[in-house]
Formats: C-alpha cells, sequence, structure tokens
C-alpha cells in the first residue's frame, strides 16, 4: 500500500472541511477550490485499498463533475479555444469507441446464432422497454424539452463494454452478455435514430439519416477499425498484403478528396446524399486506421493494454464539458435529474433480470442481461449530443447517468461475486459432507 495514497486520504478530508466552512460562511471561492481538491486527491487515495480501488475510476467521473460544476468556465474553454468544438468531440468520442473496439473479439460476433434466446431477449428490452421507460421518466418530471430528449436519448443507446466488465465481476455470462453488446452495436445505427423518431421527436429535430450516420462515424468505424486490429493478429500473410496496400490506396484517396476538392465533389449533393457520402468516406477511413494502429502494436506490445486508459479520459471528459456547458441546469434540476437516472437504470436491472427469467434463463444468464440493459453506453449518448451541437442540454443526462451506472454495476457486480462465492462454498462444503458420510456408512 503506497503511504502518498493514505496521506492524499487524510488530505482530502482536510480539504472537505475547509470547503464545507467556505460553503457555511459564504466564501465561495475558498468552498470550490477546496471541494475540487478534496475531490482529486479522494480519487487518489482510493488506490491505498484493495477494496477501494475498483470505485477509482468511477471517483474520477466524480472529480470532473465538480471541476465543471465549480469552473465552468475554465473547462469550456482554454484559452480562446471552445472545448465544445464538433470536432473535437468527435475525435475523442472516436478514441473512446475505438477503445472499446480493441477490448472486442471477432468471434463475438460469430456467437449470435449459439445464444439465440438470451439475445433476442437483450435486444428486445434493449430498443423496447429502456427507450419507454425514459419517455415515461421526462413526463412524470416534466423535464424541459431538450433535456428530455437527452433521458429518451440514453435509453435508445446500445449497451457498452461496461456491462461486460460488470458481468465478468458479477460471475455472471460473459459470453451473453459480449454478444448482446455487439449485437446492440450492429443495429444501434438503426435502431437508436427510429426510436429518438418515435419517442423525442416532437423535442428537438430528429434526422433518421443524420443520426444514423453519426452512430456509423462514432461507434461502427472505431470498434471496426479495432475489430480489423484483432483480425490482423491471425489473418493470412496474404491478405495481410493486400490490406496494407488497400490502405495506403485510401489513405493516398482521402488526402486528395477530403484534404483538396471535398467542397468541389460536394458541390451538387444533396444534403442527404452528402451525409451518406461522408459517411462512406469514415467507413474507408477504418481501415487504414486498423492497419496503421496493429503495426504500432508490433513496435509498442503494451499498446492495447495503455488503450482503455485512452478511453477512459474521453469519459471523463466528456463529463467534465458537459456538466460545465449545462452547470446552470443542473444547479436547478439536478437533483431531480439523478433521481431520474436511479429509477431508469434500475428498472433496466429489473427488467432485464425478470424477463430472463420469465423466458427461462438461468440465474448466470438473467444476471448478465440485468447488467447488459442497465448499463447503458453513455460515451455515444454524449458524442450524439455533441454532434447535435447540444450537449450542455441533450447531453446532460448522460453526464449525469454515467456516473451512477458506473457506481450501481460496481455494487450490483460486487454483490452477485460475493453471493455466488458463498454458495460455491456451501455447495463445496456440501459434497465434502455427503463424501465423508459415504465413506463412513
Amino acid at each position: 500500500m503506497g503511504k502518498w495514497k493514505l496521506y492524499s486520504l487524510y488530505l482530502a478530508a482536510i480539504a472537505f472541511v475547509i470547503a464545507g466552512i467556505g460553503l457555511f460562511v459564504d466564501a465561495f471561492p475558498y468552498f470550490r477550490q477546496s471541494l475540487l481538491a478534496g475531490s482529486i486527491l479522494g480519487a487518489l487515495g482510493l488506490g491505498a485499498f484493495e477494496k477501494t480501488k475498483g470505485y477509482q475510476y468511477t471517483m474520477w467521473i466524480v472529480v470532473a463533475v465538480v471541476a465543471g460544476m465549480t469552473f465552468p468556465e475554465r473547462i469550456l474553454h482554454v484559452g480562446e479555444f471552445d472545448m465544445r468544438n464538433k470536432w473535437l468531440i468527435l475525435v475523442v468520442i472516436q478514441l473512446v469507441m475505438f477503445g472499446m473496439g480493441i477490448q472486442m473479439k471477432v468471434q463475438d460476433f460469430t456467437r449470435i446464432g449459439a445464444s439465440g434466446k438470451g439475445v433476442a431477449i437483450g435486444l428486445a428490452t434493449q430498443f423496447t422497454i429502456m427507450p419507454l421507460v425514459g419517455f415515461l421518466l421526462t413526463k412524470v418530471f416534466g423535464f424541459e424539452a431538450e433535456i428530455a430528449a437527452g433521458v429518451i436519448l440514453i435509453g435508445c443507446c446500445s449497451s457498452g463494454l461496461a456491462s461486460n466488465v460488470m458481468a465478468y465481476i458479477a460471475r455472471a455470462n460473459l459470453v451473453l452478455s459480449v454478444t448482446v453488446t455487439a449485437l446492440t452495436t450492429i443495429v444501434a445505427p438503426i435502431m437508436t435514430p427510429f426510436m429518438m423518431k418515435v419517442y423525442a421527436g416532437t423535442m428537438v429535430e430528429v434526422s433518421f439519416m443524420e443520426m444514423a450516420m453519426e452512430i456509423v462515424k462514432i461507434m461502427i468505424v472505431p470498434i471496426g477499425a479495432g475489430l480489423l486490429h484483432d483480425y490482423l493478429k491471425t489473418a493470412p500473410r496474404a491478405t495481410y498484403q493486400l490490406l496494407g496496400r488497400l490502405s495506403a490506396a485510401i489513405v493516398f484517396l482521402l488526402l486528395i478528396v477530403v484534404g483538396g476538392f471535398w467542397s468541389t465533389f460536394t458541390s451538387s449533393f444533396t444534403s442527404g446524399t452528402k451525409t451518406i457520402v461522408e459517411g462512406c468516406f469514415f467507413i474507408l477511413g477504418a481501415i487504414p486506421v486498423g492497419f496503421g494502429y496493429h503495426l504500432l502494436t508490433k513496435r509498442f506490445p503494451s499498446l492495447d493494454k495503455r488503450m482503455p486508459y485512452f478511453s477512459m479520459f474521453g469519459i471523463i471528459y466528456f463529463t467534465a464539458v458537459t456538466t460545465a456547458a449545462g452547470q446552470q441546469y443542473l444547479l436547478e434540476i439536478g437533483a431531480v435529474l439523478f433521481f431520474a437516472a436511479v429509477i431508469h437504470n434500475g428498472a433496466g436491472y429489473f427488467f432485464g433480470y425478470w424477463f430472463s427469467k420469465l423466458f427461462g434463463l438461468n440465474e448466470y444468464s438473467a444476471r448478465a442481461m440485468a447488467l447488459e440493459i442497465g448499463l447503458q453506453n453513455g460515451g455515444m449518448a454524449s458524442g450524439l449530443a455533441g454532434s447535435m451541437g447540444k450537449l450542455g442540454t441533450v447531453g446532460l443526462a448522460a453526464a449525469v447517468f454515467s456516473p451512477w451506472m458506473n457506481i450501481s454495476g460496481s455494487i450490483l457486480a460486487n454483490y452477485w461475486r460475493r453471493k455466488q462465492e458463498r454458495e460455491d462454498r456451501l455447495n463445496k462444503q456440501t459434497v465434502e459432507e455427503h463424501r465423508i458420510k459415504e465413506e463412513h456408512g
């Protein structure tokens, strides 16, 4: 145990006391500085103990929320640069999803037929129950149109890699969890804009084609690049060489068309056609990116292990910027939005688990489905909100829901893991007692 981590906890406690005093005597500058310092020190200090180490990432999400709430202008602007820049958001979310992609395997997409019933339950629940629950919550709490659209958007998103991690911790059916994540990712470009059109079409402008192409850009392309990297690990030499030449040709094409003649090339296109063509170029770009990253991993073998940290940083960035952009809304409705997050998340666990039981899945599969449905892809929601130019309103739900999903998912997964360990010990003890009884007649 590093002593500096333990000292960080002590310093965090002192900082929180100072923050409390600052709030009590109405000294806001001291309050916000001490609160942020205490949060950072607390995040560092959680690594001091094995039982709390698993919550460090969640605490960094909390740090991002605190930073966005206490220093919004510093988070939103670095000099003259606006941290809500559309292209920066796109690049960061692609980095997050690429980190998810390299954790997936091509074989994850071949298991769909073998897990038919569980996959069907996951797909149906993910894209019917969760958008409906989000919609009902907006009616119950009476959120403004764009805030409400953000709540519905969370429900319309696919599941993410967090559900697979939690399924692993919970000792649930990991194969089923990964398979459902893969399938919901594939159908997201169709189902997410469709469900948004149905439930949020009167709240914000929803263009089916534009949203579908945005999902292709922020999810399918980077995850596809990650899967190409996985395929190249075992690809035949001839295929490897072919993809290398193809990557070089695509880079050359992109440099010519996008770099020099994009405006001329698309000048006669309608808006819809231009969106589709742009999406196709992004899809082509996944090939050289996946191939180039594969070459990098040959030179730097530890890169795959480090990539998830880049993804985590990306999510922290989104949380901080979204919180800062929507600070005023959070001051007004933050508590209510958090309450909605708890209900929405809990509904996902409940329906995922009990629908699985109702249709005959075993306990391990039911636990996997509960986590799969309850843990939505907050990064995807943030990316879509950013592409709409509404990070501070439509993206606000993702900033509130995501930290809670990490916390609740960790608690539930660890509860199920401990429960399974107890059951395994009791079963082992029963078998041993039975063996001893038989030996002694």
